[in-house]
């Protein structure tokens, strides 16, 4: 396994968070003892994807007295896999771990993931959900939905009822880094990866506090971006639905000759209508699949930077200082890189320190 980016961190770990001032404390009450009993050096990074509540100001108060405690502020509200982007891009363990703060995802697994990993010389370990008993039955309906989907669309690497919760060797960081990705799925991307990999099994519990940042709208949202990331399916499907309406029209064009022959044709025949709705409805849905398409392209071309970072307390002004831009995602860009030299003399002015390169749950 690769060694740690600055030789002494052996373990990062990443929490996106976007709103989480109710579940904080109880966050640090359990995650800051399974951190120290470690054994290792470590670092919790902690990714504030633009919250609009105290979560930045409970952050600052917490790392007064953890100072392994390391916060990243992101200018804007970019997302859960924006927010998860910029901790994994600046993570320096030889491990990297990636949790919510919701604390569905126990964090006492951690040790174990770690053990496993170092044990069996594997790059990934993924968390599994072994008993969803605490979501709702539509939640757990769903989701068994879509690993089903994205199961078949992507391949059967996909672990079934694997979230973000995973390690990832420095290795494998590194190659998430170096894929040129806008809008990344990673409970996708990591198993495209071929990486040898493990699991270990958890109850999902209920969220500790606050409220899901996974609402039905970012549900569908996310099951989109990942059927058309990693797959051409839905074109496809456009094309079997033009070819079954094809096959269709030429059953009512039958149909109207022999009733024409018959003579039981009347004015404004309500087959017509059916046949002109039937065709109207697969020409939207086979443009609409085609938009979702030409949507990744148009974004892809627009190349804007993933997120922006606002500060970051452990090297707020060096971008280099975890690699350099390539080990960056293409587009991820610091608050320096944005504004220009002015902008980086004017950040070091005001924090003394290096500036450098988001999160629903």
């Amino acid at each position: 396994m690769a060694a740690a980016g600055d030789g002494t961190i052996v373990l990062s770990v990443v929490i996106p968070m976007y709103n989480e001032e109710e579940a904080l404390p109880a966050l640090v009450a359990r995650l800051r003892p399974v951190l120290d009993g470690v054994a290792a050096p470590y670092e919790l990074v902690a990714v504030d994807d633009g919250s609009t509540d105290r979560t930045a100001e409970l952050l600052a108060a917490f790392r007064l007295g953890w100072p392994e405690l390391r916060v990243i502020r992101l200018r804007r509200n970019s997302g859960h896999q924006a927010a998860l982007t910029a901790g994994l891009d600046r993570a320096v363990g030889a491990y990297v771990v990636s949790i919510d703060a919701d604390l569905q995802d126990p964090p006492e697994k951690i040790p174990e993931m770690l053990e496993l990993a170092r044990g069996e010389d594997l790059d990934i370990v993924y968390g599994i959900r072994a008993d969803r008993a605490s979501d709702t039955g539509f939640k757990r309906w769903t989701a068994g939905l879509y690993y089903r989907l994205v199961r078949r669309l992507a391949g059967p690497q996909v672990p079934a009822q694997g979230g973000d919760f995973r390690l990832l060797s420095r290795a494998a960081v590194d190659a998430l880094k170096a894929l040129p990705d806008q809008q990344r799925v990673y409970r996708l991307l990591v198993p495209w990866l071929g990486f040898p990999s493990g699991r270990v099994t958890y109850e999902r519990a209920p969220r500790v506090a606050g409220r899901s940042k996974y609402p039905l709208g970012r549900m569908i949202r996310l099951a989109v971006d990942s059927v058309t990331g990693f797959s051409a399916a839905p074109l496809r499907l456009a094309t079997w639905l033009g070819g079954f309406a094809f096959l269709v029209c030429l059953g009512l064009m039958v149909y109207t000759l022999c009733a024409h022959a018959l003579e039981h044709t009347v004015p404004g025949w309500t087959s017509l209508f059916t046949g002109v709705l039937f065709i109207g409805a697969v020409q939207l849905i086979c443009v609409g699949l085609l938009g979702e398409y030409v949507a990744r392209i148009y974004t892809a071309v627009q190349n804007r930077p993933t997120y922006f970072v606002g500060h970051d307390t452990a090297c707020p002004a060096e971008p280099a200082a975890h690699g350099g831009p390539a080990a960056r995602v293409p587009g991820a860009r610091t608050q320096e890189e944005a504004e220009g030299p002015a902008g980086a003399g004017r950040a070091v002015g005001l924090t003394g320190r290096r500036a450098g390169p988001q999160s629903g749950g």
